[in-house]
C-alpha cells in the first residue's frame, strides 16, 4: 500500500489511474482482496472523506469513461452520502453510539477477562488468521478493503462477542477514511440493527474464495443471531445551510469537508484552517491525513483568494469577521464545536440534493439518485 498523501494533486493521480477501472473490472473484482493493499478497489476513501476530491469528481469521471458499465461503481460512490444523510437525519444514532462507547469503556475497566479479550483482538492475538492478518494490516496502513471490514466487524460482533462499540471505535480512530456516518452505520449493519433483523456473518467458505486462498479461518460462530433490535430513531430532515453572511468574512476549512472550492464562495479576508479531527486520540496516520488535508485545502484557498492563511489546532477565537465554513456533519469533530460558536455553515449541493432521499433503505437513494443530481449537471447511468 502506497503511504498516503493528504494532498488535491494525489487524490487526482490515483482517481485517474484507477479510471479505466471503473467499469466492468471494478464490479468484477470489487469483492476480492487477495492481497494486501488496495487489490481492485480505488483506495480513493481517504481523499473522499475529506474532500480532496469529490463524490462529483468521481461520478463524472466514470461515467464518461464507461457508461452503464460504471454503474456498480457509482452505486459505491452513493453509498457514502447515502449513510451521512440518514445519521444526518437521525442524530439520536450517533448519540447512541457515544453512550453505548462510554458503557462498553466502563464494562472493560470493571471486567478483567472482557478487557483480556478486547486487549488480544486488538493486538492481533486471537488465533484467527485472517483477523489477526487485518488488525496488523489497520495498524500498518490504516486502511482495510471493505470486504475486510465486514468480514471484520462481524468476527468481532459475532465470535469474539466483544461491544461493537469498541471495534466501530477502533476504526474511527484508526483508518485513515474513518468516517462518522459510513463507519457506526457500517457496523451496525453488520450487527443487525441498521435493517432490523438483518445482519452479516463472516463465513470461512466466502473469505476463503474472496481472499483466494489467503486466509483458511477456523472457529467462526457462521449461526449468531443480530444483536437485539435497539428501536427506530426520530427521523428529522436535514436542517438548511444557514445564510452566507454580508461583508468580509474569514472562510474555516476543517477536517470534515475541505470542499471549499464546491461551495462558489465570494473571496473571504482571509482562510483559517482547523487541524483538529474531534477525536481525543487517534492513529498517527489519521491523525495525519486529516490535519494535512486541511492544510492543503487552506493553502488552496489562500492561492485562489489571494489572501492570508492561518492554521490552529483547535476551533478560532471569534473576532471581528463572521466564520463562514462548510457543513459539519454529525460525528466527533460537530461535537467538539462549542456551544453557540458563531459559524456559518453552508450546504454542499451535492448533499443538499442526495440527503433528503436517505430516509429508509439504499434503495430509494439508488433509484432517484438520477433525477436529484440531474438539476446539477451530474449525468449517472440508471442504477
Amino acid at each position: 500500500m502506497a503511504q498516503w498523501e493528504a494532498t488535491r494533486a494525489a487524490a487526482l493521480a490515483r482517481a485517474e489511474a484507477f479510471a479505466p477501472n471503473m467499469g466492468s473490472a471494478y464490479a468484477a473484482r470489487r469483492n476480492y482482496d487477495s492481497e494486501p493493499g488496495q487489490g481492485a478497489v480505488s483506495a480513493l476513501s481517504p481523499w473522499v472523506r475529506r474532500r480532496l476530491i469529490a463524490e462529483r469528481e468521481l461520478l463524472e469521471m466514470a461515467t464518461a469513461g464507461h457508461g452503464p458499465d460504471a454503474a456498480k461503481f457509482v452505486s459505491e460512490v452513493l453509498w457514502r452520502g447515502y449513510f451521512k444523510g440518514w445519521l444526518e437525519q437521525r442524530p439520536e444514532i450517533w448519540e447512541r453510539y457515544v453512550a453505548g462507547l462510554g458503557a462498553a469503556r466502563a464494562a472493560v475497566a470493571r471486567d478483567a477477562a472482557l478487557a483480556g479479550r478486547v486487549a488480544a483482538a486488538v493486538e492481533g492475538r486471537t488465533g484467527i488468521d485472517c483477523f489477526d492478518a487485518w488488525t496488523a494490516e489497520l495498524r500498518m496502513h490504516g486502511w482495510l478493503h471493505n470486504h475486510a471490514r465486514m468480514w471484520f466487524a462481524s468476527i468481532w460482533i459475532f465470535t469474539l462477542r466483544l461491544p461493537w462499540e469498541l471495534g466501530a471505535d477502533l476504526f474511527l480512530r484508526a483508518l485513515v477514511d474513518g468516517d462518522a456516518a459510513s463507519n457506526t452505520l457500517s457496523w451496525r449493519w453488520v450487527a443487525g440493527l441498521h435493517t432490523r433483523g438483518k445482519h452479516y456473518l463472516a463465513r470461512a467458505e466466502n473469505i476463503r474464495r474472496y481472499t483466494e486462498g489467503r486466509f483458511d479461518p477456523h472457529g467462526l460462530d457462521e449461526d449468531a443471531e443480530p444483536l437485539a433490535f435497539d428501536g427506530d430513531a426520530p427521523l428529522t430532515p436535514p436542517a438548511p445551510g444557514d445564510a452566507m453572511p454580508t461583508g468580509p468574512y474569514a472562510l474555516v476549512i476543517h477536517a470534515d469537508d475541505s470542499g471549499f472550492d464546491a461551495l462558489g464562495l465570494p473571496p473571504p479576508a482571509r482562510v483559517v484552517g482547523v487541524t483538529a479531527h474531534g477525536l481525543d486520540c487517534g492513529s498517527a496516520a489519521a491523525r495525519g491525513f486529516a490535519g494535512g488535508a486541511v492544510a492543503d485545502a487552506a493553502a488552496r484557498a489562500g492561492a485562489i483568494y489571494g489572501c492570508p492563511v492561518e492554521l490552529v489546532q483547535e476551533w478560532p477565537e471569534p473576532g471581528d469577521l463572521p466564520l463562514v465554513a462548510p457543513w459539519l456533519t454529525v460525528g466527533p469533530l460537530r461535537d467538539s464545536l462549542p456551544d453557540g460558536y458563531p459559524l456559518a455553515q453552508l450546504r454542499n449541493a451535492y448533499d443538499a440534493a442526495l440527503w433528503p432521499l436517505a430516509t429508509a433503505g439504499f434503495f430509494k437513494v439508488k433509484s432517484r439518485a438520477a433525477a436529484a443530481l440531474a438539476p446539477l449537471g451530474i449525468v449517472i447511468p440508471e442504477l
